[in-house]
């Protein structure tokens, strides 16, 4: 269902922009010049690559805002464009072809989820704290550790806010690839953040065989 232009608060300044206001536009820049560097850091995560994408994706903006016909919020819309840059970026450095992966090519689609090697019990979420500043800086070092195709996943849909569909299309996935991979990455994430957020009185960790267990310890 499309989306009405009076519920993105940009619509307004969108429209000025489009009439050629350049004001309109810069105030456009200026509010999300921050986030779309960070989306694009995180994708990258090297500054100079940041930064030139960050350039990219208002420039194409600008070039095909008469073009935009707010299906989507013009900061998903935005952002949909800074993630298209970003993974050329990834692309033409590490030859990638993240385009065709597909559900049927991916072995993700088909192996059983794996039950996590780390328990503890703790109350939120990882999607959750991402969006917590003061667990932020634990959240940024535990998607370090994840799988890039996991990593992108989770990026776009928990952080950014994009929908299973959005986050597939940016992608060049399909909708149940990106949630087996959603997922994974998820429960990745739920068992490096344990090692850091899980209670300590709690904490468990699982018995091996062949292990030998100690009952005299009282």
């Amino acid at each position: 269902m499309k989306r009405s232009e009076s519920i993105d608060p940009d619509s307004d300044l969108v429209k000025r922009a489009v009439a050629g206001e350049l004001d309109a536009f810069e105030e456009l820049v200026a509010h999300y010049e921050r986030r779309v560097y960070s989306l694009a850091l995180r994708i990258v995560r090297q500054e100079q690559d940041a930064e030139d994408i960050t350039q990219e994706t208002f420039l194409s903006a600008l070039e095909n805002l008469p073009r935009f016909r707010a299906e989507a919020s013009f900061s998903t819309w935005l952002l949909r464009i800074a993630t298209h840059a970003a993974l050329k970026v990834l692309r033409k450095r590490k030859g990638l072809n993240l385009v065709s992966l597909d559900a049927a090519t991916d072995p993700d689609a088909e192996n059983p989820i794996p039950h996590p090697e780390y328990i503890a019990d703790w109350r939120q979420s990882p999607e959750y704290l991402s969006q917590q500043l003061e667990t932020r800086r634990l959240v940024e070092d535990a998607l370090d550790h994840l799988d890039e195709k996991h990593r992108l996943v989770f990026l776009l849909r928990d952080v950014e806010g994009f929908s299973i569909r959005e986050t597939a299309a940016a992608l060049g996935l399909s909708e149940a690839n990106v949630k087996v991979r959603l997922l994974r990455a998820r429960l990745q994430l739920r068992e490096l953040l344990t090692r850091v957020l899980g209670d300590e009185a709690k904490r468990l960790t699982p018995h091996h065989p062949g292990e030998k267990v100690n009952h005299d310890d009282h």
